[in-house]
């Protein structure tokens, strides 16, 4: 597999650290509200790299945290006089309904920057003790000119950086592009002990002391926003390299950004969506199949238009899977796979590996998926065998596991009231009494069922 590597600005091969495992650290929301549907895509995105890299063989590791101490978090707890404690509990619940709404599955470990504070403690000093930070009254701060290669992931020098740097009066820094790393406490904030007074961590030193506490020094993949290239991905590269003196992460994942309706998602522009009010439009699994449809670095157009192409196409990939079970449940047990069939199902699986071997580009494996729905919908409609059936499950279980879609999918039953009306028209359009098979099919067809007569029987479904 090939992986665009943010750090060296190209594709490389994919080689872990620890051949057959991988270690991947996926940056989590900070739970002060509902996810916005530009949360949403890394959290689908990067689900659909672990898949991946499963159904490839690979034990994964996952581990994507949740960022509950913040000013955000702060500022919700006093607008809504409760503390930080109970506001990231339950943004964490709201967060895990959402993400199991998107068909996302849990990390391997969920750490919370709080769990962590000992871990973090112990950066920060040793950073001190190597003299990449300082303290000022209470605060740490990170020498950034430190570094040598700061700058490098988002393709910034020194002197660029330098030129947009600002010092806030309130700071007590060396240097205009110093960043903190532990803040002294204020009043009526949540604050720890530590070796420089009562205080809390800055933000990008979490990451990093959540990456050492779970992986160690170096882990093969770290994956997010496009927004978090700088600062946080470029500063925590800084504190982790000069804590350990080994390389931070190997392969950088970044996607791109959402706009809606061609406009950059904003609160004051009133184009702000979260993933619980969209979905109670749509579903969730449209929003799920539109993070998928175009290639990750790619940006995306959200539109009610782009949800509704989504919503139709999971609908042709739902009757799909709905015709090979009708097929299995009514065709004779009869003939073998054909090879011609066989060749084909072969062609399409290659196809998906191909595309998803190139970068993760899911686009490609949507196109190898769809063109496989044609080929399986017409070889069951000229020859419903169930040899075919079977093995076009089996493949297109296969992508659209890895994938994370089609997992709405139950097993339809009707009550015996509605088998009572299917026989009873069964048996009317035998004796030819047609007037009255069309009552009962109208009558179905009011209470949600459609019919379908093919030459395996009477296949329903149930409409939208």
């Amino acid at each position: 597999m090939k992986i665009y590597n943010t750090l060296t600005r190209q594709k490389e091969d994919f080689v872990p650290i620890t051949p057959g495992k991988a270690y991947i650290y996926a940056c989590g929301p900070t739970v002060y509200n509902y996810i916005h549907i530009g949360n949403a895509r890394p959290i689908c995105v990067f689900d659909t790299l672990r898949r991946y890299l499963e159904y490839r063989g690979y034990e994964v590791t996952f581990v994507q945290n949740f960022t509950d101490i913040d000013d955000k978090l702060i500022n919700k707890a006093r607008e809504e006089g409760i503390t930080v404690p109970e506001v990231a509990e339950r943004y964490i619940a709201e967060y895990k309904i959402d993400a199991a709404g998107l068909g996302v599955r849990e990390a391997t470990i969920h750490p919370r920057a709080t769990e962590s504070i000992d871990k973090i403690i112990e950066v920060v000093s040793n950073l001190i003790e190597k003299g990449h930070a300082y303290e000022r009254d209470g605060s740490v701060y990170f020498r950034t000119r430190s570094f040598p290669e700061y700058g490098r992931l988002s393709s910034q020098s020194i002197e660029d950086l330098e030129a947009g740097a600002r010092i806030d009066v309130s700071e007590e820094k060396e240097d205009a592009l110093d960043f903190v790393l532990w803040k002294a406490a204020k009043p009526g904030e949540p604050h720890w002990p530590s070796p420089w007074g009562e205080g809390r961590p800055g933000w990008h030193i979490e990451c990093t002391a959540m990456i050492q506490d779970n992986f160690g020094p170096t882990i093969d993949i770290h994956c997010g926003g496009q927004d978090l290239i700088f600062p946080h991905h470029e500063n925590e590269i800084a504190q982790g390299v000069c804590h350990t003196g080994h390389d931070y992460a190997n392969y950088w994942m970044h996607n791109g950004y959402i706009t809606v309706d061609n406009q950059k998602m904003s609160k004051s522009v009133g184009n702000f969506f979260t993933v619980r009010d969209v979905a109670e439009k749509f579903g969730y699994e449209p929003i799920k199949f539109m993070m998928l449809s175009a290639h990750y670095r790619s940006p995306i157009n959200y539109s009610y238009d782009v949800l509704e192409q989504s919503r139709a196409a999971l609908d042709r990939l739902y009757g799909c899977r709905d015709n090979i079970d009708f097929v299995l449940k009514n065709a004779p047990d009869t003939g073998s796979l054909d090879a011609a069939l066989k060749e084909a199902l072969a062609g399409y699986k290659a196809r998906f590996i191909e595309a998803m071997d190139d970068d993760l580009n899911t686009a490609g494996a949507l196109a190898a998926l769809f063109d496989l729905v044609t080929e399986v919908n017409t070889t069951l409609a000229e020859a419903p065998r169930k040899a075919a059936a079977e093995a076009a499950a089996v493949l297109f279980d296969e992508i659209t596991d890895v994938l994370g879609i089609l997992y709405n999918r139950k097993e339809q039953s009707i009550d015996a009231e509605i088998e009572a009306l299917i026989a009873q028209r069964q048996q009317a359009r035998k004796d030819k009494n047609f007037a009255l098979a069309d009552q009962i099919r109208d009558e179905l067809k009011a209470q949600g069922i459609l019919l379908e007569d093919t030459p395996q029987g009477v296949k329903w479904k149930r409409e939208g």
